[in-house]
């Protein structure tokens, strides 16, 4: 070894004697490469001792060395969108659209006292006339249903029970037309319904069901405790505050009118305007409030009537819009703003917004308090770029739900207000 450390030597100085006469930088340039070189020699060194303990402790080797603990799995947590649960509820969903079956009276049900008012409980001839205005949903929701899969003609099968008459074309039969008068009609109805047939006394009525958006609904159930008390309403006139109206036995039915199919909505950079509305104010202190505060504002187009352009420009153009409470708490405004791409304002205490318990609406509206109206404009330049562009995302992928078809489809309004009877369903009868 000695020997060898000798022979070494000469070749060392001859090393040290070479670099001594190279140019000062190309020497720096040299020692520096060699030590990079020597650094990478070294990683790669490491990683292939990484590589050969990994291999020894594969399914192969276990044997020999003892696996080490498991990374745990974390589970991130999934965008529901516009939704509270979206996995949930398409779940569940899915078993409605299985399991769900709805028995409908037919009009030869009820005894012959009602067979010159058949037409009534017949769907309307024309639901897509525009002079239905804000009873289109009414006739859709009767017009979809039997157009569903839904539908049993066994009623011991059915976990409900459709009651077919019609409030509004009740109140365009001179024969009826007086809310008085509608409410006897009604009440002879469903008295007829239960004893002519056993499936009303099986459950009070619990299990049974109407629909109506007129404002005259609230008081057609007046005259029948069973059917005011027991009976499930879906009414647009969904508020805590309006006669008859039962939170959480009734169900808040969407106010939609009939709209041209809006393929491609208009984009948030040519949305000009920040606030419109237009509408009368004469049932409505917040409605005269908000034309007092804004109704010369450029930035915000306010009306207390007609605007001085088409009134879906409005919705267009605008990147809020309100939904200001008038003589009733419902209207189509809301169904109107979804439709156009505009973000929903909703100024109404104690309105309770269709399909809540699967749409999160806080994630695609704001929900203003009638004492606030005068902060509107505060609140809405508070919001966020990127606030506001997750809302008006998560708007597109709601409208599905705000539209009718004569034959349902999909997630569109009449599965997911089955979706809201489909919760209320019982198997409790008190008799067979």
């Amino acid at each position: 070894m000695l020997a060898a450390s000798l022979d070494r030597q000469p070749k060392m100085k001859s090393v040290c004697l070479f670099l001594n006469k190279m140019p000062k930088l190309k020497r720096r340039l040299l020692l520096t490469a060699l030590l990079l070189l020597a650094v990478s020699s070294a990683s790669w060194f490491a990683i292939f001792l990484l590589h050969s303990s990994e291999e020894e402790g594969s399914p192969s080797n276990l044997g020999r060395l003892s696996a080490s603990p498991p990374t745990p799995h974390i589970t991130l947590p999934v965008d529901s969108g516009p939704y509270h649960n979206w996995q949930l509820f398409a779940a569940d969903f899915e078993d409605m659209i299985q399991s769900f079956k709805i028995y409908v009276y037919p009009t030869n049900s009820a005894s012959s006292t009602f067979a010159s008012s058949a037409s009534i409980f017949l769907p309307h001839p024309n639901p897509f006339d525009p002079k239905l205005g804000n009873y289109f949903s009414e006739h859709m929701f009767k017009l979809s249903l039997l157009s569903s899969s839904l539908i049993t003609t066994n009623p011991e099968k059915a976990h409900l029970f459709f009651l077919p008459f019609s409030v509004n074309l009740l109140r365009n039969d001179p024969r009826v037309h007086s809310e008085p008068s509608i409410a006897d009609f009604v009440a002879r109805y469903t008295t007829s319904i239960s004893q002519d047939l056993p499936f009303w006394n099986a459950s009070l009525g619990s299990d049974h069901f109407y629909a109506c958006c007129h404002s005259v609904c609230r008081e057609a159930s007046s005259k029948h405790v069973g059917l005011r008390n027991n009976a499930i309403q879906l009414t647009c006139s969904s508020s805590y505050f309006q006669r008859f109206y039962v939170t959480h036995k009734d169900v808040a039915l969407p106010q939609v009118w009939p709209r041209p199919p809006q393929h491609a909505l208009n984009p948030p950079h040519a949305r000009d305007k920040l606030v419109y509305f237009a509408g009368r104010n004469q049932n409505s202190k917040i409605r005269q409030q908000l034309v007092d505060l804004w109704g010369n504002d450029t930035y915000m187009d306010i009306f207390p009537g007609q605007p001085s352009y088409p009134y879906e420009e409005g919705f267009r153009r605008s990147k809020y819009c309100l939904h200001v409470k008038g003589y009733e708490v419902n209207t189509a405004r809301v169904s109107d703003a979804i439709h156009y791409g505009c973000v929903p304002v909703i100024i109404s205490n104690h309105y309770e917004l269709p399909f809540a318990n699967v749409l999160d609406w806080s994630k695609f509206s704001v929900i203003v308090n009638n004492g606030d109206v005068a902060l509107l404009k505060r609140t809405l330049l508070s919001i966020t770029r990127r606030k506001y562009m997750s809302m008006y995302h998560n708007l597109y992928k709601v409208r599905r739900h705000f539209v009718w078809y004569e034959t349902p489809k999909g997630y569109d309004s009449f599965y997911m207000t089955a979706y809201q009877l489909w919760l209320k369903r019982s198997s409790l009868r008190l008799s067979s």
